[in-house]
């Protein structure tokens, strides 16, 4: 195909995914053709902001033209007023050989930060390897004049990623340096600990650790010294002998995880926060032995995925008995990443928990892309203290997932992918209501970043020993429509597996709740005695914690039955959404109350910030001083019927959700209803835990939850963009939990997830890729493989 056939394709593609996946024609196209008529029509293509999609393509496909008038285009679009094109381009540079007069306008992109400079930092980090003299120079020049801290500290990083005697010279000053801010000073020394361990910088580095001065700075200056050297003379551990269980890595960079589950709820920590720590434990739990020998519940051998056609044989398989280890790495301080690389090392059985350092607080996600060096670094450090590790396991198309490729391909560790159709389903649903188009394409894409993310859904499970799928009702039809990846082409490749939830955190919760109403567990009787017994009871907090919030509420509102919502604050999971739909139908909002559950209240982030603004609006009055909600706006918000709970621990929030199955005397009616607004869905833990605790539920039509809700029976499915069909099926929810039917649909919601959907049931069928990939990737596997 021709560079001009490809391009008539491009424009003609009848989906914005379509387009995005016919960007590799134009470049093989391109490739092909060569020459300066290739150049020309992709360069008119690059600048015709009438199609966004196709100027996008056009600019990667450039980059495989070797010809030196495809760099002059590529070097004049690093300069282009459009924010997307030079994001673009600084991304196709690092396909091409380096290049001089296109080095200063990738170092402008590091300087300015943001996505645009991580990719600029990717390229001039491949070019070190072959131009080291130049990149160094040009980045030591730049920080001439530049006092912006964050600029700064930008370019010393990128600095810090090129070999050589000047970037190694210049680390050595910014790192002894007090007149340098903390994250320059950070960003340096961590860099000396990726080089050589010369005895110049040992001695540097040593001396860093030994400051004991009173500065705050200067102590988290000795702890990020102190792994430097670790990075310096850690050496990678074998296996011993005697253990044959394998080793499973899990990754969630934006949350703040440990075995409490003490964060989840704040900024990103949502879902999957709960998931891992859960997935973990369960991971390494001693299988229970049943009689005869079995040790497969019914349940987790249906949700089993077999390696079918592959090369070991089940006498093989079973010499890598158990999941032994599992190391769960999230975000965390840098004297938290250093304290926990002991027990990390440890080679005993249990699920342990690894920080990955940042300097800073907590970004959102999508703001956090230019975390990639620290995050690489971080989480090689924890892979190298653990020995051997047989798999990682990658769950999203983020800086983490990123980040983690890099270094498992670097050390040989397999990848596990969870594929999922984001933001592939965002595109396709943005494309279908005309709100992203290719006029816009690029301007959206330039803060969205859905090009690059799709890419590397692409290549994470084109590269991925195996790929696990959450279940969808179309599923091979939406994995085709969606990602372009045909699962019935390698079956054997992919495993249909569903999330899981605990169980026995729901069951303790309904003991609670009901003990707390005297009806079981009688130590939770309220008495006058109940705040001595409320400070040593977490269950008895939990309910006066809620019984408090309740009580914020005035006398006309209080008996309503409460619609319970939980997760992040933000666009994505609806939860403003929600807010609007619920106020906006009167009869609705006289008929109950809502409680939103989630979010930091005191000191939210942009994206908490931009919701809780959406919600305060309901407010006569407006908006509330930009979404603030000191002095008395959150007691205005209940007058209304509106609770904003914040952030609560796992624990919490299973007690409430029981708590608003059975109610709370003269405060909440009993069969208050669990509403998700998302946008959408994949799976759903938070559905399953209060489906398990006896709500009924209102979800997204499409997605995970269509696969498990009974439509009209233990749930709703409706389209949540529609906010007016969103307040009827409320209603509807409300009608179906107070009902005739309700005991009974409760006790079907509860049975359908004890039967498809424990967390054991899930332990059990990843366990058995997890080993079947550790044994395919033994080097006796491939050498019989290949004889």
């Amino acid at each position: 195909m021709a560079t001009h056939t490809a391009l008539d394709d491009q424009r003609s593609a009848a989906t914005l995914l379509e387009g995005i996946r016919r960007a590799d024609d134009l470049t093989v196209a391109a490739s092909r053709d060569g020459g300066a008529r290739a150049v020309r029509l992709l360069a008119q293509a690059a600048t015709d902001l009438s199609d966004q999609l196709t100027a996008i393509a056009a600019v990667h496909a450039l980059a495989q033209v070797f010809d030196d008038s495809a760099d002059e285009v590529l070097v004049a679009l690093l300069y282009h007023d459009s924010a997307f094109l030079r994001e673009h381009a600084a991304w196709a540079f690092g396909a091409r050989l380096p290049r001089y007069d296109a080095i200063a306008g990738l170092v402008t992109l590091v300087r300015q930060g943001g996505f645009s400079g991580m990719l600029a930092q990717r390229t001039l980090e491949q070019w070190g390897s072959s131009a080291a003299d130049q990149v160094a120079l040009l980045l030591e020049g730049s920080l001439l004049g530049i006092s912006e801290t964050d600029a700064r500290a930008r370019l010393i990083e990128t600095i810090g990623l090129i070999p050589g005697r000047v970037p190694e010279r210049l680390l050595r000053r910014v790192a002894t340096d007090s007149a340098e801010s903390l994250d320059a000073r950070t960003a340096a020394i961590a860099g000396l600990g990726d080089r050589s361990p010369s005895e110049a910088v040992l001695g540097l580095l040593s001396g860093l650790t030994q400051d004991n001065a009173a500065s705050g700075d200067e102590i988290e200056l000795a702890a990020v010294a102190r792994l430097a050297l670790f990075d310096l003379t850690a050496t990678n551990t074998p296996r011993p002998k005697w253990n044959r269980g394998t080793t499973i890595a899990q990754l969630f960079l934006h949350a703040d995880i440990d075995g409490e589950l003490s964060t989840v709820g704040v900024g990103d920590n949502g879902g999957i926060a709960t998931l891992l720590v859960r997935l973990g434990d369960a991971l390494v739990a001693r299988p229970t032995v049943r009689p005869g020998g079995e040790t497969q519940s019914a349940a987790a051998s249906a949700l089993r995925a077999p390696f079918v056609g592959s090369r070991f044989s089940a006498g093989r398989a079973k010499e890598t008995e158990s999941v032994e280890r599992v190391i769960t790495m999230s975000r965390g301080t840098h004297e938290s990443a250093l304290s926990g690389l002991a027990n990390i090392g440890k080679t005993r059985r249990g699920h342990s928990f690894a920080a990955i350092p940042f300097v800073g607080g907590a970004v959102p996600s999508i703001d956090a892309w230019p975390r990639r060096v620290a995050a690489q670094r971080g989480i090689r450090r924890i892979l190298r203290s653990a020995g051997v590790v047989d798999a990682i396991h990658l769950r999203m198309a983020d800086v983490g997932s990123l980040a983690a490729a890099t270094v498992a391909r670097d050390l040989d560790i397999p990848v596990v992918f969870t594929v999922a159709p984001d933001p592939h389903g965002v595109i396709d649903s943005l494309d279908a209501s005309g709100a992203l188009t290719r006029a816009n394409f690029g301007t959206v894409d330039a803060v969205e970043h859905f090009w690059f993310r799709a890419r590397l859904v692409q290549r994470l499970a084109a590269d991925a020993a195996h790929t696990v799928l959450f279940p969808r009702p179309r599923l091979q039809q939406d994995m085709e429509r969606l990602t372009g990846i045909d699962i019935d082409a390698h079956p054997e490749r992919h495993s249909v597996i569903p999330e899981g939830i605990d169980l026995a955190v729901i069951d303790r919760s309904r003991t609670d709740a009901l003990g707390s109403l005297g009806l079981t567990g009688g130590s939770l009787l309220v008495s006058a005695d109940a705040h001595t017994r409320a400070a040593a009871e977490p269950a008895a907090v939990a309910f006066t914690q809620l019984d408090n919030l309740l009580g914020t509420l005035p006398t006309a509102r209080r008996g309503l039955p409460v619609l319970i919502s939980v997760g992040r604050l933000h666009r994505v999971k609806g939860m403003a959404s929600l807010v609007e739909a619920w106020n906006a139908d009167a009869e609705l909002r006289a008929r109950c109350n809502l409680l939103i559950v989630g979010g930091d209240l005191e000191h939210p982030s942009c994206d908490e910030g931009i919701e809780l603004r959406r919600m305060t609006h309901i407010l006569p009055g407006g908006d509330l001083a930009g979404g603030d909600l000191a002095g008395g706006a959150l007691a205005d918000l209940a007058a209304r019927g509106l609770l904003l709970a914040g952030h609560r621990p796992n624990d919490t929030v299973a007690r409430w959700l029981a708590a608003v199955r059975y109610g709370r005397p003269g405060l909440a009616a009993p069969f208050g209803v669990y509403v998700c607004a998302s946008m959408k869905e994949e799976f759903g833990i938070a559905l399953l835990e209060a489906m398990a605790t006896g709500l009924t539920v209102v979800a997204p039509n499409g997605g995970g939850p269509a696969t498990y809700i009974e439509h009209g029976v233990t749930g709703i499915l409706v389209d949540t963009g529609d906010g007016a069909a969103l307040a009827r099926s409320i209603a509807k929810a409300l009608d179906l939990a107070g009902g005739a039917q309700g005991g009974a649909n409760a006790a079907r919601a509860r049975s359908m997830v004890a039967n498809k959907f424990t967390i054991e049931a899930m332990a059990s069928a990843l366990g058995e890729v997890y080993r079947g990939v550790a044994v395919a990737t033994e080097p006796v596997a491939w050498e019989l493989s290949v004889s």
